[in-house]
């Protein structure tokens, strides 16, 4: 009984300084008026489905599109991608198709086409996004905005949208990034995510560039450590500035394989996020053991940890000025169980993880 006071009031002592920490204040992220010319990027494979709708928010920045330069890397697409970019760029100066056909040193997959345009760009910030993102109007000058001198790297805010399926994967970036953000605010270097991502010329070529790394599948999270690993400092922010909304994967089957990729980079992630997110798979553990517990506790605990977790949402999404409904909301936890069971369960089974249609072993990758 001892061990159990000790480990919920631990649990909901940590979860109620975590929402504390999250309604801080935080120094603003002031738009300085400079407007240096900027280098977006976009690794492309099969993604004739979503990449117009990304180059359409593209073309709607907030930023004059003479010191924008949008290039477009496609990585031997299968599909109709090619096609679709070169009707949509075809008047459009700013925007600019690579096809990427060679390796760059150790690079591979989407980290060499991410090599390749990075040698193209012309100027001295790499904004990172992905083909099934719609970045804000105001991201580019948001982004900029947070990396003052000494910074490297940033990242933005995301979420998902659609049906409900695809409503409660963007409940999942935002809890995430948002946890990672209260982290990173305690000068704990977590992770960037780089479908929403600025990371500095002098930062980047500090390191050598993705195709001096060796390859990974989580390429982002490498980089960070990298750039992180110069001395350059970091950023998390959430602001509806620099939010990007990103199309959901389309089936369970689909979000699992995306789960087994992104677990394949979990076991880099600094110990501080693994305990809070293991935390939670303990917390039912210990919830749901036969007769340890009796049912009127059961249901006060399981109560009072959704609750939390609402409210924790609730100020992600006024922060990131998304909205969403008090059921999907409430539905959330159900889903989240559901799907970490279905994901740990998924990653050790030994199968291929399957990356832009392409498959990779777990030791290579």
């Amino acid at each position: 009984m001892v061990f159990l006071i000790l480990f919920f009031g631990v649990f909901f002592g940590v979860f109620l300084l975590v929402l504390l920490l999250l309604v801080l204040p935080r120094p603003a992220i002031r738009d300085t008026g400079a407007r240096p010319r900027v280098s977006i990027l976009i690794a492309a494979r099969n993604e004739e489905a979503t990449i117009e709708r990304c180059l359409q928010a593209l073309e709607q920045l907030n930023y004059p599109a003479e010191l924008l330069e949008i290039l477009i890397g496609d990585d031997a697409s299968t599909d109709n991608t090619l096609a679709v970019v070169q009707a949509f760029i075809q008047d459009k100066p700013q925007f600019r198709l690579l096809p990427i056909r060679h390796r760059l040193g150790t690079s591979k997959g989407k980290s060499n086409v991410l090599a390749h345009l990075c040698r193209a760009a012309t100027s001295d910030y790499f904004l990172f996004t992905d083909a099934d993102m719609a970045l804000a109007p105001d991201w580019v000058q948001t982004m900029l905005g947070a990396a003052p001198e000494g910074v490297g790297i940033v990242t933005g805010i995301t979420t998902a949208e659609g049906n409900l399926f695809g409503r409660l994967q963007g409940l999942d970036w935002l809890f995430g990034l948002s946890l990672i953000r209260v982290l990173t605010d305690l000068g704990l270097p977590i992770t960037a995510v780089g479908n929403n991502m600025l990371v500095t010329r002098a930062a980047y070529e500090s390191i050598g560039g993705y195709e001096a790394l060796a390859f990974s599948i989580t390429e982002d999270l490498q980089l960070f450590e990298q750039v992180v690993g110069q001395g350059w400092g970091f950023r998390n922010i959430i602001t509806p500035q620099a939010l990007g909304v990103s199309v959901p994967q389309p089936t369970v089957q689909h979000l699992l394989r995306q789960r087994k990729r992104w677990m394949k980079g979990a076991g880099r992630l600094p110990w501080q996020l693994g305990l809070l997110f293991s935390s939670y798979g303990f917390f039912y553990t210990v919830l749901g053991w036969p007769s340890l517990l009796p049912l009127p506790a059961i249901a006060a605990l399981y109560t009072g940890k959704v609750l939390c977790q609402t409210l924790f949402l609730l100020i992600t999404l006024r922060q990131a000025g998304w909205r969403e409904n008090l059921g999907v909301l409430l539905l959330y936890d159900v889903y989240l169980l559901l799907m970490s069971v279905a994901a740990l369960a998924y990653t050790a089974w030994p199968s291929f993880i399957h990356w832009k249609e392409r498959r990779y072993r777990w030791a290579e990758v």
